[in-house]
């Protein structure tokens, strides 16, 4: 029997989110740490909240059911790019690669320049090969761990290193968000790239300069236990490193600049950092392995497997050094997994019953203007990200709901493909429950809400696109042959 089905209400599609937003300050209230636990709890009931309203309206049970098995399925990749995240990291440490990064890191770089140089090395390889995840599983965790060996800030470096992985993001043409946004938005991919420089291209200055800033009036001290000038013997002492260590890293950024997909890259990347530890640290395998009835080749295997799903426990006698060390494996990111699974849950349900596009309609309603359309996208995307907790579906959803309006106004759709990238793409890593939030979190060690202040590229991008929307800068027209006849920018203001 087919049901009749009503339209939300705007009450009812604030319902979930205003409850969620109550559930996340008692969990901050109640808990030191919200990430593990309190947050996934907050996201489920708001789920059932959204699944009350939806069946009010005239929604079957299993249509919602439906929604949440597609919803996680969103994630299915991303759960495995995690683990294999977790077994890379593992093993890289395993096999002397991220010492060795450690080592020559902290020999080439100085603490006045670290932070800017930083920004723009993840920046120049994610432009590269168009992916902020593989930058901050690979080159973000050496540099957090060059960052450790010479006491700099972890939340500034993960901020540095989150802004240049999704400026490099967001401008590469073999990125899925920079192919994703134009395709959402029915705009060119190259007309859509060069659109994004007005803001992209400032936001990136200005952030190279805090960092700079940052960099030089920041004192770095030696750590406790191991200084600067200490440390990289401790490492070399503890590990057989060369040059050759780096192979792995090498050979991850050539699959992916060959636009490899990211999963399977980063398992080789992770295999062969296993292979490494075997051939090239061998007592350590051993170690790691922990069984001495093991003949010695297979306790070598042993060890590896081990790194790859519990990841490395050092023990080199110093404290500040096996903090460094003792990290990874899959099971490290069994938390983050479940965190990502209960948010798109949340997503799912909201848009199947209606209640995400309800949300956005009333948000519409605001927009008189072309400048003040542009800025109402940028902040939906953002809300989005926070509601729906995936930057796939904050570019896809808006995109859709908002092109027909774009065109109504005469507007091209590189302005539409702009504003999802400024609200999309480079908010995504501050939002702690979604997906991308959650991954740099896991990946990098550093809580999302501490290095949040510190992703400048991020904070400034949505702000220097609104303001230049609202004074009217570069909003580009469609051509009189396509344009309805409706105002734009500069004219009477019209009510969608």
């Amino acid at each position: 029997m087919s049901k009749t089905t009503r339209d939300p209400s705007i009450l009812q599609a604030l319902a979930p989110l205003l409850f969620l937003v109550a559930a996340l300050v008692c969990a901050v209230n109640l808990f030191d740490d919200t990430a593990y636990g309190p947050n996934q709890v907050a996201l489920m009931l708001a789920s059932g909240v959204a699944a009350l309203v939806g069946l009010r309206n005239g929604i079957a049970w299993k249509d919602i059911q439906d929604s949440l098995v597609h919803g996680v399925s969103l994630a299915v990749v991303p759960i495995f790019i995690l683990l294999s995240v977790g077994a890379l990291i593992g093993t890289w440490i395993l096999s002397g690669t991220v010492p060795a990064l450690i080592v020559y890191g902290m020999k080439l770089m100085h603490p006045a320049y670290f932070y800017p140089a930083t920004c723009l090395i993840c920046g120049i390889v994610a432009l590269a090969i168009g992916s902020s995840w593989t930058v901050a599983g690979t080159l973000g965790v050496a540099l957090i761990g060059v960052a450790q060996g010479m006491d700099m800030s972890l939340p500034i470096t993960a901020g540095a290193v989150i802004s240049g992985a999704y400026f490099g993001d967001k401008m590469s043409p073999v990125s899925d968000t920079t192919i994703i946004a134009p395709a959402a938005a029915g705009a060119d991919l190259f007309a859509h790239i060069r659109h994004l420089t007005w803001t992209t291209i400032p936001s990136f200055a200005i952030a190279l300069v805090l960092f700079t800033v940052v960099g030089f009036s920041t004192a770095a001290t030696p750590v406790a236990g191991a200084s600067i000038g200490e440390l990289p013997q401790l490492l070399q002492s503890h590990f057989h490193l060369g040059w050759h260590l780096l192979i792995p890293l090498v050979v991850v950024f050539g699959r992916a600049v060959a636009r490899f997909p990211a999963y399977p890259t980063i398992m080789v990347g992770a295999l062969l950092g296993g292979v490494f530890a075997i051939v090239f640290q061998p007592d350590l395998a051993v170690a790691l392995a922990g069984n001495e009835e093991l003949s010695r080749p297979v306790a070598m295997f042993a060890g590896a497997w081990k790194a790859m799903f519990d990841g490395y426990q050092a023990s080199t006698g110093n404290a500040a050094a096996d903090a460094l060390l003792t990290r990874g494996g899959m099971a490290s990111m069994l938390n983050t997994v479940w965190l990502i699974v209960s948010a798109l849950g949340f997503g799912a349900v909201m848009e199947r019953t209606g209640l995400l596009e309800r949300l956005i309609r009333s948000v519409l309603v605001a927009a008189r203007s072309a400048g003040s359309l542009v800025a109402t996208t940028i902040a939906t995307a953002l809300g989005m990200n926070i509601v729906a907790a995936d930057q796939y579906m904050s570019l896809v959803l808006p995109g859709r709901l908002f092109q027909s309006e774009y065109r109504r106004r005469g507007l091209a759709p590189q302005n539409l493909s702009r504003a999802l990238e400024d609200g999309a793409t480079i908010t995504s890593p501050l939002v702690p429950w979604n997906s991308c939030g959650a991954y740099m979190a896991a990946t990098l060690g550093v809580a999302t809400l501490d290095y949040l202040p510190y992703a400048f590229f991020n904070l400034v991008g949505p702000v220097i696109a609104i303001a230049m929307a609202l004074a009217g800068f570069k909003i580009l027209r469609l051509p009189e042959t396509e344009s309805p006849q409706e105002p734009v920018a500069g004219s009477e203001p019209t009510t969608p």
